[in-house]
């Protein structure tokens, strides 16, 4: 990278898996923007987020830490007041700071850290439904209703996308740009659901050509229990083929639309001579499940859930072309980020910076990445380790999972009880385990579930009436 300090776009889509893509080889995802991050940047293959939804996930990324230290469980418990976020270091160093779109911040702050809101975000204008997991996990009155709305159209999801986009693309044009380095986050809906793209895109995907989710005779049967309690509760049955397609189509005509909105960012760093001076970052909060497993949406650790694509590209064609397969997630781009903006005032991360392991000079990387999931779907707590080619996951009452990612990259084969595989799986449940408390957490989080649903109840003017005496 040159020496003076470079400006950062970090472009963040809604729950875009990498394998539905051109850099992670689908053959029919159409992503020729993200193409060319991979040709002249680098592309993480093995980059995880720490929690399979939006909320969680986005906290952590903008604190660097797992969410079971700020306590972001889940889509209605907001980031707290008092969190430091990159967007705080990257500021004190200089830096102008702005977020275009959505970053799903809850509660009354919805900046932590940026100077601005050019755009707006939808997801945290809606108000989110309270988990309590003493309802357990019951199943949902009617199937997912996802599929059947997938076809071409417009959505209110696609209008702000457009204005995010909009917005962001005047904010690199002004002139101001010169004055100060600066780092814009534009966040994108897509390819969150609803599954409705606009004709073009959706005309790019014949229904006769879709691929359909890969799964085994006899799998779904035979699925984790936590996964059937999870598919069962989110409506997730046996759909017809027809409307699967429907659905898959429509998620790879999102893609697409996304893809382009990066290549016009590109395309306008360029026009304003700013490309040889900017790191550009494409990533993802999670993934999606896409029929994958039998299940849609997110809030597991399959691949297609809790992967997410991670691409960087450098000014100066920093490793150019090249692929890292070492495990990485979320909270090492944070610190990441700092590393490149050189933050003075660095908070305690929970992840490491990427760039020596870019540059090529550490050679004794961590290799792993931890996720952890505490919200809707489950009822205790959840944790994943992915540390080299093996998976382990911990359902807190649940049997173990362990998966060799490389050899079994599906995820159809629980190696958890079998004899050879002991030993893996003890290590990395001790791993896993030694700073990961799942009682205490399953405390923590059952509590602060309580007094949501109190505060709730007491606002909207539904608290039980005293007993009489």
């Amino acid at each position: 990278m040159p020496s003076n300090r470079p400006n950062i776009v970090i472009i963040m889509s809604d729950e875009h898996a990498p394998m539905f893509s051109g850099p992670y080889g689908h053959p029919l995802v159409k992503t020729p923007h993200m193409d060319r991050l991979a040709e002249d940047g680098v592309t993480f293959t093995n980059a995880y987020c720490n929690s399979p939804l939006c909320m969680p996930s986005r906290m952590s990324f903008m604190t660097g830490k797992y969410i079971h230290h700020i306590g972001a469980w889940d889509n209605a418990a907001p980031l707290r007041p008092d969190a430091g976020t990159w967007a705080h270091v990257l500021r004190d160093a200089g830096y102008d700071v702005v977020l275009s779109g959505k970053q799903h911040f809850g509660g009354m702050d919805q900046l932590h850290g940026f100077r601005a809101q050019l755009a707006r975000d939808l997801h945290a204008e809606r108000q989110h439904g309270l988990t309590d997991w003493d309802d357990g996990t019951p199943p949902a009155s009617r199937p997912w209703q996802g599929l059947a709305q997938a076809g071409p159209g417009t959505t209110k999801e696609i209008e702000v996308d457009d204005l995010a986009e909009s917005e962001a693309l005047t904010y690199l044009r002004a002139p101001a740009r010169q004055e100060q380095p600066w780092a814009l986050n534009v966040s994108f809906i897509a390819p969150h659901f609803p599954l409705v793209v606009p004709q073009r895109f959706w005309d790019l995907y014949p229904l006769d050509e879709i691929d359909l989710p890969n799964i085994p005779d006899g799998h779904l049967e035979n699925q984790h229990p936590v996964y059937q309690r999870m598919r069962s509760m989110f409506g997730c049955v046996d759909f017809p083929e027809d409307l699967v397609r429907r659905a898959r189509a429509g998620y790879y005509g999102l893609i697409t639309y996304l893809d382009e909105k990066i290549g016009r960012l590109i395309q306008t760093l360029e026009e304003t001579d700013q490309l040889g001076n900017t790191v550009v970052i494409y990533t993802s909060d999670h993934g999606e499940m896409n029929g994958e497993h039998g299940m849609w949406r997110k809030s597991n650790f399959y691949e297609a859930s809790a992967r997410v694509p991670l691409q960087i590209m450098f000014p100066d064609r920093m490793s150019a072309g090249r692929r890292i397969d070492e495990v990485v997630s979320l909270v090492d781009l944070t610190a990441t980020l700092v590393d490149i903006a050189g933050g003075h005032t660095v908070p305690r991360f929970d992840g490491d910076s990427l760039l020596p392991l870019v540059q090529g000079i550490d050679t004794i990387w961590k290799d792993y990445a931890f996720s952890e999931y505490l919200a809707h779907g489950v009822q205790r707590p959840m944790a994943m380790l992915r540390k080299g080619q093996y998976k382990f996951n911990y359902s807190l009452g649940d049997p173990p999972e362990l998966y060799d990612i490389v050899e079994d990259p599906g995820e159809f084969h629980n190696l958890a009880n079998e004899p050879m595989y002991q030993t893996i799986c003890s290590e990395m449940e001790t791993q896993l385990l030694a700073k990961w408390d799942p009682v205490e957490i399953e405390k923590q989080v059952r509590e602060s579930q309580k007094a949501r649903i109190l505060i709730d109840q007491v606002t909207k003017g539904q608290w039980r009436k005293p007993p009489d005496k």
